[in-house]
């Protein structure tokens, strides 16, 4: 009888084969493989279809020789190739579209069994334990007294202005609340409820999520008199589940979600809410608290300001 170990590295191997079979095809018929997608019509499509090819083999040549927690490399990459089908599905019409749509659900299957293969690799390296959480930890200075900066945050549907993931935060009563936030490449909306349960006013507080939250988290934020004696000393420290741990949080950054980054990023924002009263943005752009249609802030202090 295999043991649990033998059966995910069978599946990783047949991963592996797939990738090569996905791999070549673009390499040696580009214009055919651009046409069965859709994309056809894009005079970039054939470089971008052989690079696609091309990363496939390097996924290929991983998961043939390397560890089967390679499997997450293929996560990343259907990510991208969903990211890039789901574009050029909107931008179509007709027959193309179709095409577009039909590569898009094929991919969503692969997809699938990719996520499957990667979290069984991973249970077996954690030993059947599932990973603990990712903590992140950020703080910042803001040129403001710590019980205005505590009744901001505590506002808590404040928190969507300058976290813009978030899509909104409602107030339920009695210290909880319902959270709206963007998941990764924004294809659809995650929510939870949490509960604060415990604060000082003007100096700290703490809520976690309650159970059956998509994305279980939990989080700290203190507020304390900055050293020199003006302003507040923000520090956060938060506490939420990605997946295998480091590799999930590799396949973050992949997606364009590096958490601790946008842990920094927020806190700059909420700087600059609060010390002008607004977001810089681009005037093409249109106002919401969408992070897709939100413009790129300028940094509210110099990075060495950054604790």
């Amino acid at each position: 009888m295999n043991s649990p170990e033998q059966r995910i590295r069978r599946l990783v191997t047949r991963l592996g084969w797939t990738s090569v079979a996905l791999g070549a095809a673009p390499l040696v018929k580009p214009r055919e493989v651009a046409r069965a997608v859709g994309v056809d019509d894009d005079p970039r499509a054939g470089l971008v279809v052989r690079m696609v090819g091309a990363r496939e083999l390097l996924h290929a040549a991983l998961l043939l020789a390397g560890p089967v927690q390679t499997v997450w490399t293929r996560v990343a990459g259907d990510a991208l190739d969903l990211a890039l089908l789901g574009g050029a599905a909107r931008s179509r019409s007709g027959a193309r579209r179709t095409r577009a749509l039909t590569a898009l659900a094929l991919v969503g299957g692969i997809t699938v069994i990719d996520v499957y293969a990667a979290a069984r690799s991973t249970r077996r390296q954690h030993g059947g334990r599932r990973p603990g959480p990712l903590e992140l930890r950020a703080s910042t200075t803001i040129n403001k007294g710590p019980d205005e900066v505590y009744a901001f945050w505590r506002d808590l549907e404040h928190l969507p202005t300058f976290m813009l993931h978030l899509q909104s935060v409602d107030d339920l009563g009695g210290n909880r609340s319902r959270w709206r936030a963007n998941a990764p490449l924004r294809r659809r909306t995650v929510e939870w409820d949490a509960e604060i349960t415990s604060e000082e006013p003007g100096r700290r507080i703490t809520w976690t999520s309650l159970p059956g939250a998509d994305v279980p988290n939990s989080g700290t934020v203190h507020f304390a008199p900055a050293p020199d004696g003006h302003g507040t000393e923000v520090k956060v420290v938060l506490h939420y589940d990605v997946p295998a741990g480091r590799l999930g949080r590799a396949v973050a950054r992949v997606l364009g979600e590096e958490p601790t980054q946008q842990v920094r990023d927020d806190l700059r924002r909420l700087k600059q809410v609060l010390e002008t009263g607004d977001l810089v943005r681009t005037e093409s752009l249109p106002e919401g608290t969408d992070a897709r249609r939100q413009a790129v802030q300028r940094p509210a202090m110099a990075e060495g300001d950054q604790r």
